[in-house]
């Protein structure tokens, strides 16, 4: 079968149609083209090499962290909070979840912003940007001269036989996607946003999921990437076993940082994608921002950044993998390190990287693992000397928030003497049950069991 070329007009009348900005259709048009000449997005191992030995946060000298508090009055902190936390169950924003003594992500990143003294930027969707500006609206001292959030964009699906524009008669809003959180280059354009900071005097943009608590302004990594007049830096952190199937750092041969995400890795080079011995690095989407340099570069291209294409295979409707097969074009935020001449990365604690992606992280948070502190950021107990719990909850009876939090009803267990909970079936916790070292529990049993309140668990258990 003889390649469709593709015919991009009815993109463009559809994306006209929708009142998306004239940018957003080039910027979509830059890639569809690309896909129409056959271009994969992929990259292959021959084209890259491992990242070299890199900046190592903790050992950054005591001056940065003064030139990061000199730095602090031109900085924001800007979180994307585009995603709905669908995997969990969610149908409202995932930032309105609670995570810590009553505060869902959002109460808790304010209290971040207010108390460092810096605005607070989000990149919202259509589908978060009312229910969280909404639940901001309590926290008066972030209202200033900066909106509170800009939105993110959609871009049209694409039907893979012939390239033609997807369509869904069950429900017009399948035929559209989200193209990735690199459209948060093209969203500052197009909100105005990037000028208004410029114009109010800002230049240091920290940027970060919304789900990622570890995720603070540190004046010390602030002060490194402004001393050094950095245009764009990523946050990286040592990959482990867990971390192998995930994106990775590298660089072109004349050492250029890149950014190669799983879709992009052609099958061939699988083994030595997940190689974390030859792969070190892998992308915590903690970045940061000159926005000076971003404006440059922007002009200079006239808007389209030119980050790598990533082409995903879906089908239009998610939930029927009989309904017609589309690509969804994607680019990710962190591949513009490739575009920023001279652009860094920093190594970091994992700390500085923990969000919350399960309900498994969720109960790990809420429980005595952590504490949050006088600054409102969510730390490892002190107490626990054991290293990050692991924690595998029976995802028939746990995955979503809902069904998970009816098991908890007087909150989680005690889980800082806990190196690893397993649970296996239908098991409700009452209150103040303490769990030490390694447990895996079982309830083989067709009907729910219960855990006493006060029941301190040592070892295995079954119902």
């Amino acid at each position: 079968m003889t390649k469709p070329q593709g015919n991009f007009a009815p993109f463009a009348s559809r994306m006209q149609g929708e009142g998306l900005p004239e940018i957003v259709t080039r910027t979509f048009e830059h890639y569809y083209n690309q896909l129409a000449s056959g271009e994969t997005g992929l990259i292959p191992e021959t084209d890259i090499e491992p990242a070299a030995t890199l900046p190592d946060t903790a050992n950054l000298p005591p001056e940065m962290a003064a030139a990061g508090r000199e730095a602090l009055p031109k900085a924001i902190l800007l979180k994307l909070n585009g995603g709905l936390g669908t995997s969990m169950g969610l149908e409202k924003a995932k930032s309105l979840l609670q995570i810590k003594n009553g505060l869902n992500f959002l109460d808790i990143i304010a209290k971040q912003a207010l108390h460092s003294g810096i605005p607070l930027v989000l990149m919202d969707s259509y589908s978060t940007s009312e229910d969280s500006l909404e639940a901001l609206s309590q926290y008066t001292g972030l209202q200033g001269d900066i909106p509170l959030d800009f939105l993110q964009h959609k871009v049209p699906k694409i039907v893979r036989e012939d390239l033609s524009p997807a369509t869904s008669d069950t429900d017009p809003d399948l035929a559209w996607c989200p193209p990735g959180h690199g459209d948060i280059y093209t969203a500052l354009i197009t909100s105005g946003m990037l000028d208004k900071l410029l114009s109010k005097g800002y230049r240091y943009a920290f940027v970060s999921n919304s789900d990622n608590l570890g995720a603070v302004i540190d004046p010390a990594i602030l002060g490194y990437f402004a001393s050094n007049n950095l245009p764009f830096m990523m946050e990286v952190a040592d990959r482990t076993e867990a971390d192998k199937k995930g994106g990775h750092l590298a660089q072109m041969p004349g050492g250029q940082l890149l950014l190669r995400e799983s879709a992009q890795c052609p099958a061939e080079d699988e083994a030595t994608f997940q190689d974390i011995t030859r792969h070190r690095f892998f992308n915590t989407n903690n970045l940061w921002i000159n926005l000076d340099a971003l404006k440059e570069l922007m002009d200079a291209q006239n808007n389209i950044l030119g980050l790598s294409m990533i082409c995903n295979k879906k089908t239009v409707d998610p939930r029927d993998k009989a309904s017609t097969p589309v690509f969804q074009l994607e680019t990710a935020m962190g591949s513009a390190i490739a575009v920023f001449q001279g652009a860094g990365a920093v190594r970091i604690s994992k700390s500085r990287f923990a969000p919350i992606k399960k309900t498994n992280d969720l109960l790990d948070v809420r429980s005595d693992n952590y504490i949050m502190t006088d600054d409102f950021q969510v730390q490892a107990n002190p107490e626990r000397q054991l290293g990050r719990a692991y924690i595998d909850l029976d995802p028939a009876f746990y995955q979503f928030v809902d069904d998970f939090e009816a098991r908890f009803p007087s909150g989680p267990p005690s889980l800082v003497q806990c190196e690893r909970l397993v649970v296996k079936g239908d098991i409700l916790f009452e209150e103040g049950v303490v769990i030490q070292g390694n447990v895996t529990m079982k309830n083989g049993t067709s009907s729910q069991v219960v855990v006493p309140k006060g029941s301190i668990i040592t070892g295995d258990w079954e119902a």
